[in-house]
């Protein structure tokens, strides 16, 4: 998501500079912004964002007047696995972003600023079979992933109700698009898909989930940080519910095609694996609010964009090759 809102930003020509500061843990790669990197508006730093000297510095010597907070520890699977790595990078690095820019906020080296925190449509919990979440809907999170984006949103939250920092929350649903590491859904579909492997997924597959091009939450991104009201939180979402299974089945068919197999060879890959513990049974986003009092419709249509994404995966395979081979060894 990070690397598709610089791209989207320096390639609309939108009048700024960017410095992306990224710790390039196990499923970063420089090669996501490598059309950028010899961009004179474009800065890249390797840190973390736990690190307060190094994010005072930046600040001060960039003038910065706008952190937009994409950085996360983001798998659901690994959260379960590791949760301390999740409450120390989505939790604790939050604070020290937020710390280090109420300083810089107050110190009135910039003349405005924003936070904008990027979070997710999965600390709302799960969904029964009707509804949909909005801006007011409770936070009741099940994952430690999930709980770690919540805290992190109270801590903006608090931020902005105790010191004033001008925060504002985005909470995104699902993004899809190339670029993503094969650990999520549809990327680890496609992948498995074209290789002609086992394809496992969790329980029966009947789970729900709203999808939205990651092009569209970049556009969305922007449209926050120009148009936000300081305090408010935007749902970004693009009314695109698919339940797991149709998604795999859907990607079946089109590498099939692609590839002119016979008609239903990939769908036979599909087997059903255990359920994740705490697995959220649906998600679904209203995002009228971001529609109607900022003017953001999503563009990208779900058939177009995975259409996109699974030809992205197709021509890059002797590049994911070292990526893969990380997936299992972080």
């Amino acid at each position: 998501m990070g690397s598709h809102f610089i791209k989207h930003v320096l390639e609309a020509e939108i009048n700024c500079r960017v410095v992306n500061l990224d710790l390039l843990t196990y499923a970063g790669s420089l090669d996501n912004l490598r059309v950028v990197q010899s961009n004179p508006a474009y800065r890249f730093i390797m840190g973390d964002i736990g690190d307060s000297a190094l994010i005072r510095q930046i600040l001060t010597e960039e003038r910065i007047e706008a952190v937009i907070h994409f950085a996360a520890e983001s798998h659901v699977d690994r959260s379960i696995e590791q949760p301390e790595l999740f409450v120390k990078t989505n939790i604790l690095g939050t604070q020290v972003l937020l710390e280090e820019s109420r300083k810089h906020w107050i110190a009135g080296i910039v003349k405005q600023f924003r936070f904008i925190q990027i979070s997710t449509d999965e600390v709302y919990g799960s969904l029964d079979e009707t509804g949909k979440f909005n801006e007011d809907s409770p936070l009741s999170p099940n994952s430690p992933y999930s709980a770690s984006k919540a805290a992190g949103d109270l801590l903006v939250r608090a931020y902005n109700k105790t010191f004033g920092l001008p925060t504002i929350i985005a909470r995104s649903s699902n993004n899809y698009g190339p670029h993503q590491f094969p650990e999520k859904l549809i990327p680890f579909a496609i992948l498995k898909a074209i290789a002609g492997e086992r394809l496992e997924i969790h329980g029966d597959g009947m789970s729900k989930r709203d999808w939205i091009h990651v092009k569209d939450n970049s556009m969305a991104i922007v449209t926050i940080l120009q148009k936000g009201k300081v305090g408010e939180i935007y749902n970004v979402g693009s009314n695109n519910e698919w339940e797991n299974i149709a998604v795999v089945n859907l990607i079946c068919d089109l590498v099939d095609e692609k590839l002119e197999r016979r008609e239903g060879v990939s769908r036979q890959l599909v087997v059903s694996g255990l359920e994740r513990p705490g697995h959220d049974r649906r998600y679904a986003i209203d995002a009228s609010k971001l529609e109607e009092e900022l003017g953001w419709h999503p563009q990208c249509t779900f058939v177009h964009g995975l259409t996109e994404t699974i030809n992205w995966y197709f021509e890059n395979r002797d590049h994911l090759e070292p990526v893969l081979s990380r997936i299992y060894n972080a």
